[in-house]
């Protein structure tokens, strides 16, 4: 299942029934866990530790040394769960420090020609389109969509179960469960369809509109709107997440439209 025209160093840890077709390059400070599949051209680097069932193909990179002036060597580490696709041309570079991560959860989907930065965390389930491009020190929660051409600033953190519409810039959080749409990004509504697709009840999908009416189309600050929220919502965990995440929203989030 190892092709003898790959370039392996004798240092990498290869999991059982793992595939690696000609002309992959994998370095020594490499781990690749079972059932992987590594399709020609593709580079696996230094630092990168693989879990299972992963596919990386066609000129992608994983573990690129971070794009961060202080970057200065270190032996840093590219963290990757499990059932992860990387389509063509993907690159994923490794924390800037010894002693940060980036990280990559379960069963996310990178397209083609996607790019996530140093010392970003990405939780599972996520679907990132082509070209969309990821700073560093981003937080990208479970179940986030992005579609083509996205680009997301340093820093932000995007909530679990939103979506971001085709050629956004972001530079300020997106809270969970909504659609970020337009440049200057505005908030776009709920994202109905993938809470009902999760099976998210009806009564809580209106919470959670509700919880959002407050933010966006309030007159009051931030602040006062999550008290809003926590006087006149009924609670249930997606409200306690969207609260928990405005209450922490260091940077500001997206506007109302």
């Amino acid at each position: 299942m190892i092709s003898d025209k790959a370039y392996i160093d004798p240092k990498a840890k290869i999991g059982k029934n793992v595939t690696i077709y000609p002309f992959a390059y994998i370095e020594g400070d490499v781990v690749i866990g079972d059932d992987c599949i590594i399709y020609p051209y593709a580079s696996v680097m230094n630092g990168t530790r693989m879990g299972r069932g992963n596919r990386v193909f066609q000129n992608t990179v994983l573990g690129a040394e971070p794009q961060d002036f202080n970057y200065r060597g270190d032996a840093s580490q590219l963290i990757i769960g499990d059932e992860n696709i990387f389509r063509e041309n993907v690159v994923i570079n490794r924390a800037t420090f010894s002693d940060g991560q980036t990280r990559i959860g379960d069963r996310n989907f990178f397209m083609e020609g996607v790019h996530v930065s140093h010392d970003t965390k990405v939780d599972g389930y996520c679907t990132f389109g082509y070209g969309t491009k990821v700073a560093g020190d981003c937080k990208i929660s479970s179940g986030c969509i992005f579609s083509s051409s996205v680009i997301i600033n340093p820093n932000v953190r995007i909530g679990g179960g939103s979506m971001v519409t085709s050629g956004v810039r972001i530079s300020k959080d997106v809270p969970p469960f909504i659609i970020a749409t337009h440049n200057p990004v505005e908030y776009g509504g709920i994202n109905h369809e993938l809470l009902v697709a999760s099976g998210t009840p009806e009564n809580v999908i209106k919470h959670i509109a509700n919880a959002y009416r407050l933010v966006f189309h309030g007159q009051t600050s931030l602040f006062d709107a999550v008290n809003q929220i926590k006087d006149q919502v009924p609670d249930g965990k997606e409200v306690r997440a969207i609260v928990k995440f405005l209450e922490a929203a260091e940077r500001g989030i997206i506007t109302k439209m």
